[in-house]
């Protein structure tokens, strides 16, 4: 829609404080034709990041988006829906982003200005941080900017920019300034460089530029900041030596797994076993409805049992059902059984699919596991393609210190694999709490396993902003980190909540983990904890929506944070073309609880083509609450000369409109 509309200004900011982001996208448009026109902003931003802030600026007028209660919006997205617009405004796209869609009508030669603003704690990974910010603008833009200054009172070790849109002829249009505690990155490219990349054409650049960057460490404390009595004390220590490991291995081989996935996990696994230091142990357990085990102890991992590993693991066949709950509870009891002291323990499964066999309730399988593990080692739970149950999967990891992660069934499904290995490839510590005297309303403060190249990050309040009385202290049963005489990096006496911000982002984080393990009263009360803080910083969360306001006689939209795996906020509609009759586009709705409705379904018969439509008999369609899939097949008979019933065949909780013929006007 270049035509109608022109995007003459696309700025992208991002500012990075003590690992914080917080990045303002700006579109200036324009519609140049001689009538009002809908123009869309359409943007990426990365799933870790919460919404904070959104606004239009149309004829000197400013529109807020208002975050709520999800609860409270939930009527204005009912009634959005109910009138057939557009209302679930984030979809998650692909492994890191999400995406954000609104759109509002503009007059004729008149401007409208949208922004958008996000915040993000950067995770330490493979030691370093990756700041990911998406550029499609829809078309090539003659002001187009991106923005990046990084301020670390550390000091920044090393600054490098990745991603497609630093390769190749946009190369040029990358500069990158670093000295000492601050870095820049620019990146302007000119109108014919945003149709050069690889991934860039007509419409424009259509690519990610990743600045990849660390702090210096000075290997003791930590890094502590603090400002207007809050604090934020990141500690990577990397100096230590190694811990060895225990791990065992659960890979699912049941009849799903067939094809490409048994294939990559089979590389990755040959891989990873390549990985293991000789004074590792570990144990290989595959399981569909019976378990196999390459041996039923752990071993250590020495060059033979390697190799005896490695066959075994390249002969691994999918064939029956899914029983989790025993493979989980043997993977356990060999851990359990190999206790070495001054060592980490490990519990890594990885499956695709639902228990089908053995014990198969969800509830029931977690709270075998729970017991079996009872805080011992942490438990990673690897989900394999979308046909996995995410939730239960994560629930069982949190319950047990671990993290669960979805593996994407592409080609580079083992590099994933062997990627997440390589985080907890290096245990340093074991067992660390996190002290602090004079702290209070504290985030996480215990960490089972602290691992190489990763960082523990902790934030709360100073009690009564006594900096004095303030003292950090990290222990485990091996060392004590802390250093009374050193002074506590302050921010000076320019007010800055960035801190407040950064304690209210991880706090909400992790009281969401927290809710989704627990159940009745207890998660409840989280839930409100998380809310409340959602409400009072303007983050939008799974439990909070963004009411985007617009002119007066426009439609309202509300703005829903997806969870894991939901690839779209719309679902599809079904769309019925007879003989190539021209029917106008349908809309798409998001899944929303709704009353059933009765819908009017039109179509034109075969001897109809000139443009007459028969009204047909009205269709109940049942609704369900959102995230309920349903199948929906109806037949009905048509009037007219069709004698050959039509049969309808949709799943999900959708509406189904089919658009009248154009010709009659309706």
């Amino acid at each position: 829609a270049q035509d109608d509309w022109d995007i003459y200004s696309f700025h992208i900011n991002s500012t990075v404080t003590s690992r914080y982001a917080t990045t303002v996208i700006t579109s200036r448009v324009a519609n140049r034709m001689d009538e009002s026109k809908e123009i869309e902003f359409h943007v990426r931003l990365p799933k870790n990041a919460f919404i904070s802030k959104f606004r239009m600026f149309i004829d000197g007028q400013v529109y807020d988006g208002v975050v709520k209660a999800k609860e409270q919006a939930q009527q204005q997205y009912t009634e959005a829906v109910s009138r057939g617009e557009s209302a679930g405004l984030v979809s998650s796209v692909g492994r890191t982003l999400e995406e954000f869609k609104t759109s509002v009508t503009v007059a004729a030669h008149k401007k409208v200005t949208f922004e958008l603003t996000y915040e993000e704690l950067m995770k330490r990974t493979h030691g370093k941080y990756e700041l990911q910010i998406h550029a499609r603008p829809m078309q090539p833009v003659r002001d187009f900017k991106v923005d990046v200054h990084i301020h670390e009172e550390a000091g920044i070790s090393f600054i490098d920019v990745k991603g497609g849109l630093s390769t190749k002829a946009l190369a040029n249009a990358i500069t990158k300034t670093h000295a000492d505690k601050q870095a820049w990155v620019y990146f302007y490219p000119t109108v014919d460089q945003q149709k050069m990349c690889d991934s860039c054409g007509d419409q424009g650049m259509n690519g990610d530029l990743v600045i990849v960057y660390d702090v210096n460490r000075d290997n003791g404390l930590g890094h502590i900041k603090k400002s207007d009595g809050y604090f934020v004390h990141h500690f990577a220590p990397s100096d230590l030596p190694r811990i060895p490991k225990n791990v065992v291995f659960v890979i699912d081989q049941s009849g799903s797994m067939h094809g490409r996935k048994i294939e990559q996990t089979r590389t990755a696994l040959v891989h990873i076993l390549n990985d293991l230091a000789e004074d590792d142990h570990f144990g290989l357990i595959t399981f569909d409805d019976r378990i196999s085990y390459w041996k039923r102890e752990l071993v250590q991992a020495n060059s033979k049992n390697l190799e005896s590993a490695k066959n075994f693991a390249r002969n691994i066949q999918d064939r029956g059902s899914t029983d989790i709950n025993k493979a989980v509870l043997q993977g356990a009891r060999m851990l359990n059984a190999h206790n070495r002291e001054g060592s980490a323990s490990i519990l890594i499964l990885l499956t695709d699919g639902d228990p089908t066999s053995g014990v198969t309730n969800l509830e029931k399988i977690q709270s075998n596991v729970r017991q079996a593990i009872a805080g011992k080692f942490p438990l990673y739970c690897l989900g394999f393609g979308f046909d996995v149950n995410f939730n239960f999967l994560e629930k069982m990891s949190l319950q047990n210190n671990g993290v669960a992660r979805r593996i994407y069934e592409d080609s580079d499904a083992d590099l994933q694999l062997k990627g997440f290995y390589e985080e907890v490839a290096t245990p340093l510590l074991t067992d660390v709490t996190m002290i602090y005297v004079g702290g209070t309303n504290l985030t996480q403060t215990n960490f089972s396993h602290y691992y190489n190249g990763s960082e523990i990050v902790v934030a709360g309040e100073i009690t009564d902003n006594n900096i004095e009385t303030f003292t950090p202290q990290v222990s485990n049963r091996r060392i004590i980190f802390s250093n009374p005489s050193e002074t506590v990096e302050s921010t000076g006496t320019v007010s800055d909540d960035r801190l407040q911000r950064v304690w209210a982002y991880l706090t909400v984080k992790q009281l969401l983990d927290k809710e989704l393990q627990l159940s009745g009263p207890e998660k409840e009360k989280v839930k409100k904890e998380a809310m409340a803080l959602s409400l009072k910083y303007s983050f939008v969360t799974p439990l909070t929506s963004m009411v985007v306001t617009k002119p007066p006689g426009e439609n309202t939209d509300v703005l829903h944070k997806p969870k894991e795996g939901e690839t779209s906020q719309r679902w599809p509609s079904v769309r019925v073309v007879p003989f190539g009759e021209q029917i106008k586009p349908i809309q798409q709705h998001s899944p929303v609880q709704l009353r059933r409705r009765s819908l009017t379904v039109q179509r034109c018969s075969v001897n109809e083509r000139k443009g007459v439509c028969n009204r047909l008999s009205q269709i109940d369609v049942s609704q369900t609450e959102a995230g309920s899939p349903l199948l929906h097949r109806f037949l009905f008979n048509s009037t007219g000369n069709q004698t050959v019933p039509l049969c309808f065949d949709f799943s999900g909780a959708i509406i189904l409109k089919l658009f009248h013929h154009p010709s009659r006007g309706q």
